[in-house]
């Protein structure tokens, strides 16, 4: 029987409960209608059986003060970066009906695992591997199927060093594990990755016993390299909003890669400006 840490029944290694004044530094924007959070990649989104501070989502009704709130967009776990909530209704679906039309849209920074020469574009469809054992692993299929989604990535290299590749990301579909399904079929695993990286067996273990440190040798990191930068209207003055990298990310692009923070910060701004291609 496929496993996942769902049906396990069992919390992948417990994460601190969310204090509301870091929450409150969290915040990238806020208005009437929506409230924008910089998410650590240590956090689900969605509400836990551990109470509200072991969520995003509880944690911001918490701070609000109130009973529901809507997750407009998401992230995995260990994906930090940019997440919209919207305070009611109308901003949800304003918000909700352009991320499915494909008028918001998102970017991502990843460290990947070899050195990238050039960019790299996969259009393919995924569907659940049934080779795996784990339920809720996706595998990239070369033909369509009743239950494969099609799925578009495009990663950008940014910065090269000791065989890792420093990238900009962009997706044109909102598939599940997307970037890490596509980036281990193209031969860049993300650092850090347990369940599209060496061994997915990790990840079975790290949702029985929690993370063991013997595994930062082989992982590099103690969750996936992967950040939401960006995420807002693809028009000339539409609504953005965007996240400075994780610290984390900021810290192994020194140790491991030699690139000094001013160099990162200024190779972002360039991405920003418009200098890599759109």
């Amino acid at each position: 029987m496929q496993k996942s840490c769902g049906n396990l029944n069992l919390e992948p290694d417990i994460a601190p409960l969310v204090n509301l004044n870091e929450l409150r530094e969290w915040i990238l924007y806020e208005d009437e209608d929506v409230l924008v959070l910089d998410k650590p990649g240590w956090l689900v989104c969605h509400p836990s059986k551990n109470g509200p501070f072991s969520s995003l989502v509880g944690a911001a009704k918490e701070y609000l003060g109130v009973d529901s709130i809507h997750l407009a967009s998401r992230l995995d776990r260990e994906t930090s970066g940019v997440v919209l909530l919207a305070k009611h209704k109308k901003a949800a679906s304003h918000w909700q009906k352009a991320i499915e039309e494909k008028r918001v849209k998102r970017r991502y920074l990843a460290i990947l695992r070899g050195e990238m020469q050039e960019k790299v574009e996969v259009s393919n469809f995924l569907g659940n591997d049934p080779d795996s054992e784990v339920f809720v692993k996706q595998r990239v299929l070369l033909k369509n199927s009743k239950k494969a989604k099609k799925a578009e990535t495009i990663f950008e290299p940014i910065a090269l060093s000791n065989q890792y590749s420093f990238c900009r990301i962009r997706t044109f579909s909102g598939r599940k594990h997307q970037i890490r399904a596509h980036a281990q079929w193209a031969g860049y695993e993300l650092v850090g990755e347990k369940l599209y990286g060496p061994d997915e067996k990790i990840y079975l273990e790290f949702c029985e016993k929690g993370w063991q440190e013997e595994w930062i040798q082989t992982l590099g990191m103690r969750r996936q390299a992967l950040h939401g930068e960006w995420l807002g209207f693809d028009h000339a003055g539409g609504e953005s909003f965007s996240a400075p990298l994780a610290q984390d990310m900021m810290e192994f692009l020194e140790s491991n890669m030699g690139l000094e923070r001013k160099r990162v910060l200024g190779l972002i701004a360039h991405i920003e400006a418009g200098i890599v291609d759109q």
